[in-house]
């Protein structure tokens, strides 16, 4: 049931940002819906290697080469989900950095 919930939160999170921020373009909730869904596998399976690839990157940086890999994630999803567009590099990293943020807020209040 978390998992249910997580997903519309995020979902409803994607269409909500796409609504208000240029560069970013969502075809329907139900495309929104796969994006999610699309991200949470993106960010099980692709990004931990990412990760570890970009160690000592990340570590130079203090971290702060994560939102880019965040980013890239987003462009990911951009080329697998039809009807989820993203511009540019810039604009999937301030989506990214807004759907973090946001994510974290909504999961304060939905605790149990």
């Amino acid at each position: 049931m978390k998992l249910i919930i997580r997903i519309l939160t995020t979902s409803i999170l994607v269409l909500l940002i796409s609504h208000f921020m240029k560069g970013v373009h969502v075809a329907s909730f139900s495309t929104s819906i796969i994006v999610a869904i699309v991200l949470g596998l993106l960010n099980v399976f692709i990004k931990p290697i990412l990760v570890l690839f970009t160690m000592p990157i990340t570590f130079f940086t203090l971290g702060l080469f994560l939102l880019v890999i965040n980013g890239l994630i987003i462009i990911l999803c951009d080329n697998i989900v039809g009807g989820f567009d993203v511009d540019n590099f810039i604009t999937a990293l301030l989506f990214s950095i807004i759907l973090s943020v946001s994510q974290s807020f909504v999961n304060l209040f939905l605790k149990d």
